[in-house]
């Protein structure tokens, strides 16, 4: 048994079949593979994300055109073809396995990994090339009054500003892929479905399993809806108006 759990709990959990300390922290390495497949994806992904927003919005077509055709193709095909695409196909390019990248790709993580980067990474360059180009054109106008080239105009007016715009919908973007991350087990990683499907497996319950993981899912989205409710107060506290 965990040493850190107190005997206590250790025997009261013990006194059901199916929720013991030894299950409980199955679904604990479940959810810190859930959450860290989950931060990471997005991280990445909206770090990938501003620059292919910015060239999006280019008007040069060689510039602009393949960003649009790799969120066409990202946002117009199911994530689960994309996983299995990129996990079963990376062992099929051709000397691929006489080198170190397949030392990463070779462990279930990192595919799936790349698979959610390159997935919200396409929907969060269509929110934030949305934001930008909805930036109000008296902003612009007003810094290139100011002296300002283009490079610090995107710097100090359009991306702060499409940011407060933006972070709404992109809240619904975390939260779609908090939920989109139980298909991770398909290509055996113990998430938090996937710990939940073990369990289901060894005691045939699936009603305790899985309904304890939807809660689980249930907590972590509360979670993020509150700490993005924050974020847009914060960012939206100018438009406010001044209480006297």
């Amino acid at each position: 048994m965990p040493e850190f759990i107190p005997d206590f709990i250790i025997q009261w959990l013990n006194q059901n079949e199916i929720f013991t300390a030894m299950t409980l922290m199955e679904y604990w390495k479940g959810l810190v593979n859930t959450v860290q497949l989950v931060f990471l994806s997005l991280i990445i992904g909206l770090f990938c994300a501003v620059p292919l927003a910015v060239l999006r919005t280019m008007k040069n077509p060689f510039i602009s055109g393949p960003v649009w055709l790799y969120t066409y193709l990202f946002r117009g095909t199911p994530l689960l073809i994309q996983l299995y695409i990129i996990y079963y196909g990376i062992a099929q390019i051709p000397g691929i396995q006489d080198t170190f990248w397949w030392e990463i790709f070779r462990e279930p993580f990192y595919p799936a990994l790349l698979a959610f980067v390159l997935n919200t990474a396409a929907y969060t360059t269509e929110i934030i090339r949305g934001a930008i180009v909805s930036t109000p054109h008296g902003e612009i106008e007003a810094a290139k009054a100011y002296g300002m080239n283009w490079f610090m105009r995107m710097r100090r007016i359009v991306l702060p500003s499409a940011a407060r715009r933006a972070v709404q919908a992109y809240s619904n973007e975390v939260i779609f892929m908090l939920h989109s991350s139980a298909i991770a087990s398909v290509v055996t990683i113990v998430d938090l479905t996937g710990a939940a499907r073990n369990i289901y497996s060894r005691f045939y319950a699936p009603f305790d399993a899985f309904i304890f993981v939807a809660l689980c899912y249930m907590v972590l989205t509360f979670i993020l809806v509150f700490v993005f409710r924050k974020l847009e107060n914060h960012l939206l506290k100018h438009q406010r108006p001044v209480t006297s």
